[in-house]
């Protein structure tokens, strides 16, 4: 189970992280944090079909997290 000080680390990263994708249109939505410490998130908008989408998920999302939440294994989109 995952502590409740990490879910929300990782919960504040994200909203953190939402205006810079939502001024493209897009927005992400937290769908599960796995006990192995993958975040999954679903892209929405522009970002749900965007063709930059694996490097925003990559080099943006999951860097930043892993950066501020170094439990973070991963993160994938579902």
């Amino acid at each position: 189970m995952i502590a409740k000080e990490i879910e929300d680390k990782i919960k504040d990263v994200l909203e953190q992280l939402r205006p810079y994708l939502q001024a493209d249109g897009g927005d992400l939505a937290l769908a599960e944090i796995t006990d192995d410490m993958v975040v999954k998130v679903k892209l929405v908008g522009a970002c749900g079909s965007c063709p930059m989408r694996t490097m925003t998920l990559k080099a943006g999302v999951e860097n930043t997290l892993k950066r501020q939440v170094p439990e973070v294994k991963s993160v994938e989109a579902v």
